[in-house]
């Protein structure tokens, strides 16, 4: 049974920046992002449970939002490491984390 867990969601993203761009950030900066992934699906109602989920969100779309979302949030960071760059990344990266975990755990 896997179940989220943000360190290791943090590693898991690391090794795709890494893969990707040849960079990685201290895990506590990644994980702030996750917090802030999950700030918006909270806020944009992903959090809550419908079994009717009839909704039509593309997926690269609903990513663009994040990521949107996490660049205004950090741009008010001035000590944050993390390139702007590399949200998008950052975001794909978590959302194929969430994805690789099952679903019943």
């Amino acid at each position: 049974m896997n179940e989220f867990d943000e360190n290791t969601a943090a590693g898991y993203i690391n090794a795709a920046l890494e893969k990707n761009h040849g960079v990685t950030y201290p895990a506590d900066e990644i994980i702030n992002i996750i917090d802030m992934i999950w700030d918006w699906y909270d806020e944009n109602g992903f959090t809550d449970i419908d079994f009717d989920d009839d909704s039509e969100d593309d997926g690269d779309a609903v990513a663009e939002k994040i990521s949107a979302y996490v660049k205004k949030l950090l741009a008010k960071d001035t000590d944050s490491p993390v390139d702007p760059a590399h949200i998008r990344d950052i975001v794909d990266a978590e959302i194929s984390y969430e994805n690789s975990l099952d679903p019943l755990a």
